[in-house]
């Protein structure tokens, strides 16, 4: 089974939220080649698994993974910075359990706009998806 995962990028990273509430035991791995892979169990004990190849290379050293107990939000940096044509090196359809967080979405030439924003926007996102983790 594959757990639903949401997507959303800048210029130089990129955000993967996997939605899988009260996972047990969450992994993550990520691979300079752009390789991610995300394991866990279910609260039923149903294991869950999700595999991609990212487009382009990654910064393993510089990317995040924070879990709650909702979801794992990912924040992968791009080796090279850049907008990427797509989240997959595949040209094929999506994934169906793979979406865009329209939440999360700017597209780039709002990025500029937002430049001295970013950790004012990180905070905010930050704080609307994990505040019922701290209630």
């Amino acid at each position: 089974r594959h757990p639903e995962i949401v997507w959303a990028q800048r210029s130089d990273k990129l955000f993967l939220t996997v939605e899988l509430p009260d996972a047990v035991d969450p992994s993550v791995e990520l691979q300079p080649d752009g390789r991610f892979v995300f394991r866990a169990a279910a609260a039923d004990s149903a294991p869950y698994e999700a595999s991609l190849e990212l487009y382009g290379s990654v910064s393993v050293e510089e990317s995040k993974v924070n879990v709650g107990s909702r979801h794992t939000l990912c924040i992968i940096h791009k080796q090279e910075q850049g907008w990427w044509k797509r989240l997959l090196k595949s040209e094929g359809k999506m994934p169906p359990y793979v979406k865009v967080d329209w939440n999360k979405w700017i597209d780039e030439d709002e990025e500029a706009d937002s430049k001295g924003h970013g950790i004012c926007l990180f905070l905010l996102f930050f704080i609307r998806d994990y505040r019922a983790d701290f209630l």
